[in-house]
């Protein structure tokens, strides 16, 4: 049995100057394409990795001094630098504070008293059937627990 090796070495087939056409993307607009030298697509690669690393780093340094600026702002005798600054960033000056509520209900539940009631459960029924949510959007309801359920 004659056994053949159809591997070939990258560096054989590696031509940049090679002419490659290629598809265009941006987003939904219409297909465009454009030809190039292999040469000139690996630069443009590399371009772009070394910008994403570089956007990535100061995304995290302006997350950074957004966090300063948000905890020094009400303090500060210089509100208006920090606002400067801000604003050159493009910094929403949000602070977010977590927060408990109570909120006491009162209602009615109506049931059958001539069917099986038998597993008439009032704080299973008022478990199941409440449920807190915001009509502001800068108020996030993460959680809620029905607390103290009672005949009235």
């Amino acid at each position: 049995m004659e056994i053949t090796d159809t591997s070939v070495s990258n560096a054989v087939n590696y031509n940049p100057d090679q002419l490659v056409t290629y598809k265009i993307i941006r987003g939904f607009s219409d297909e465009e394409y454009a030809t190039d030298k292999v040469r000139n697509i690996e630069w443009e690669l590399h371009n772009s990795r070394t910008n994403s690393k570089t956007v990535s780093t100061l995304q995290s340094k302006i997350g950074t001094v957004k966090d300063i600026i948000c905890e020094a702002y009400v303090d500060s005798d210089d509100q208006d630098t920090l606002r400067s600054i801000a604003e050159a960033l493009d910094i929403e000056l949000i602070k977010e504070v977590q927060f408990t509520a109570t909120l006491e209900v009162s209602g009615t539940y109506s049931y059958d008293i001539l069917s099986d009631y038998s597993d008439y459960d009032l704080d299973t029924v008022i478990t199941d059937s409440l449920f807190a949510d915001s009509n502001d959007g800068n108020v996030q309801v993460d959680d809620t627990e029905v607390c103290h359920v009672r005949e009235a």
